[in-house]
């Protein structure tokens, strides 16, 4: 469980994250949400450690990540930022070989050779291992990077748009990878996103923590939390959230 308490934290002199307090589930899909500006890429980086808070406190599987070592806290999560993606002559499966890091910690051994064998085939990028990062599709490129993530094998993902600029095909792509994962049977993950599109996030989320001028909006399960008149007051525009031939849509009203 992701246990967030009382979460300030400040940039410039103005608060951007505001006496946040919510939970979040050991399993299933969260979907950050809010207009622009309203902190959730801040939130993010705050619950990986990178960024430590003026007030309050961050807990991920019983440890207080910003009391704990950067070692200890890459046992725990796996981060994905908007800016990975410049990565030049390296090939797809060092890339994904890189999430072993904090296991081995630059000792490879066969375990880890063969695992990342093992996420190269379960990411359907066996064929492009030895392909330049640089030399993929937009999609297949995102795919490289979530692999690495995985490949870390830590309890918890946490994603920063990971759906950005991706065409149709791939964003359906790795959004179906994400549900395999958070509901893996073997080895279940709990997966935290940054999501703009809101009927991705309301077809495919499990839960959902909604910021808005860096308040918390809302938070829990999303067909408990989330309704038509919630989404319209969080984004100050109508919308509405209507079945389309069995997946939600969120649209104007």
């Amino acid at each position: 469980m992701i246990e967030v308490e009382n979460l300030t934290l400040a940039r410039g002199g103005a608060a951007v994250l505001r006496d946040l307090t919510f939970r979040i589930p050991a399993r299933g899909i969260t979907a950050v949400i809010g207009p622009n500006g309203a902190g959730k890429s801040t939130l993010l980086h705050t619950l990986a450690g990178l960024m430590r808070p003026d007030a309050g406190s961050v807990r991920i599987a019983g440890t207080d990540i910003h009391r704990s070592r950067e070692d200890e806290r890459a046992l725990i999560l796996s981060l994905l930022t908007q800016s990975a993606g410049t990565v030049p002559r390296l090939n797809v499966r060092d890339l994904v070989g890189f999430g072993r890091w904090p296991h081995h910690r630059g000792r490879p051994t066969q375990a880890d050779a063969r695992l990342t064998d093992e996420v190269l085939e379960r990411f359907d990028l066996t064929d492009l291992g030895g392909r330049e990062v640089e030399e993929l599709s937009g999609g297949q490129k995102q795919r490289a990077f979530l692999a690495m993530a995985y490949a870390q094998a830590t309890p918890w993902m946490l994603l920063d748009e990971p759906l950005a600029a991706l065409d149709p095909k791939y964003t359906r792509d790795i959004m179906e990878r994400l549900r395999a994962i958070a509901s893996d049977p073997d080895d279940p993950r709990g997966v935290v996103l940054v999501l703009h599109d809101l009927s991705i996030a309301a077809d495919h989320a499990d839960w959902c923590v909604a910021l808005k001028d860096g308040r918390l909006h809302c938070a829990g399960p999303w067909r408990d939390s989330m309704t038509s008149d919630r989404l319209s007051a969080l984004y100050d525009t109508p919308l509405r959230m209507v079945s389309v031939e069995g997946r939600t849509v969120v649209m104007d009203a």
